[in-house]
């Protein structure tokens, strides 16, 4: 297991002095998110200001992109980075692609599946100076004069992740993919017993060994110098589990557990707007279960104890280390990267 820096993309002035220090302090991968602002950008000034330190979206959203939009990005990416890019693409929900992308929402599942090979085909074509023939029930790319052909590039097997936890995406990324983003909001159980299932699905039908697939999971995690600031990441992480177990795509998380009563009681409470009375729906039994609690000294034996021999890589969601924090951490991030 490699511990890996999930960032919330935020001033690209800052992001060189950020990527420089995450990889000085030993982080493995250095993941971006599409929120606020794109996380492609980002990674271009890391892969400027970095030197071993692999660079990938978790995730890009993938359908207010042409699939040659994405090639485009990821080949120069991977060509600027020295092969060190990874393309991690996702579905994003109904309501925020028809309404923030104001986007079709169609058959996501076939529909990622086909920008995947769309993109393969297109790799192809730049690679090995091969007609562009490329013909699906979304997408049709037939045309690639030389004047729009980037050429190839000493990298071109460009590793590409998807997000998501539904069967369908578990199955294709066991059948396209390199890798697998699992979302904050798991347990565990829930990784054993639907996701790597899904997988070993995907995997059989392309003939492949389930295990080439890189298993990458953000994880909450409420830690701190002291119990105090334990405490106090502890009613945060709290919170954060509330919001995304209000969402129904995450129910079956909750549902494997036999908590689909609070899922569903979020859910009322979201649509009322009531997010203060939100955190008190997550019992202590459930942060335990979602998150990583304790102080510096013990989270390396926590993590490992949690997620080794489950997943290959490690991010803590929306927690990394501050300045003046390097004594605390680079322990931490030697004992799990060795």
């Amino acid at each position: 297991m490699k511990l890996d820096a999930l960032v919330f993309p935020g001033s690209l002035k800052n992001f060189p002095d950020t990527a420089r220090y995450l990889e000085e302090l030993g982080f493995d991968t250095l993941w971006t998110l599409e929120t606020r602002h794109n996380p492609f950008f980002p990674l271009i000034l890391s892969a400027e200001h970095t030197r071993t330190m692999k660079l990938g979206t978790s995730i890009a959203v993938a359908f207010p992109r042409s699939p040659m939009v994405l090639a485009h990005i990821a080949w120069d990416l991977q060509e600027f980075s020295g092969g060190r890019f990874i393309l991690g693409l996702g579905t994003q929900v109904r309501g925020h692609i028809e309404r923030r992308f104001s986007v079709p929402w169609d058959s996501p599942g076939p529909r990622l599946r086909e920008i995947i090979l769309a993109l393969r085909a297109i790799w192809h074509c730049w690679q090995n100076e091969a007609p562009l023939k490329f013909q699906g029930k979304f997408y049709s790319f037939t045309l690639m004069t030389p004047f729009f052909n980037p050429g190839p590039i000493r990298h071109p097997e460009i590793p590409i992740f998807v997000g998501g936890l539904n069967p369908y995406m578990c199955r294709l990324a066991g059948e396209l993919c390199r890798g697998m983003h699992i979302h904050p909001l798991h347990t565990v159980k829930f990784i054993r017993e639907a996701i790597v299932p899904g997988i070993k699905e995907g995997a059989g039908k392309a003939g492949r060994d389930y295990r080439e697939v890189s298993l990458s999971a953000a994880a909450f995690v409420a830690t701190g110098r002291d119990k105090e600031a334990v405490e106090k990441a502890r009613e945060k992480v709290r919170s954060q589990i509330a919001f995304y177990s209000s969402t129904r795509n995450y129910f079956p998380v909750l549902e494997m557990h036999g908590w689909g009563d609070t899922a569903r009681a979020l859910q009322k409470k979201s649509i009322a707007g009531d997010w203060q009375g939100m955190p008190g729906e997550i019992s202590d039994r459930m942060l335990d279960e979602f998150a990583i609690i304790g102080a510096y000294p013990e989270l390396a034996e926590k993590i490992r104890k949690k997620y080794d021999g489950v997943i290959d890589q490690l991010s803590l969601y929306d927690c990394l280390p501050g300045p003046g924090e390097e004594k605390e951490w680079r322990p931490i991030i030697k004992a799990i990267n060795g």
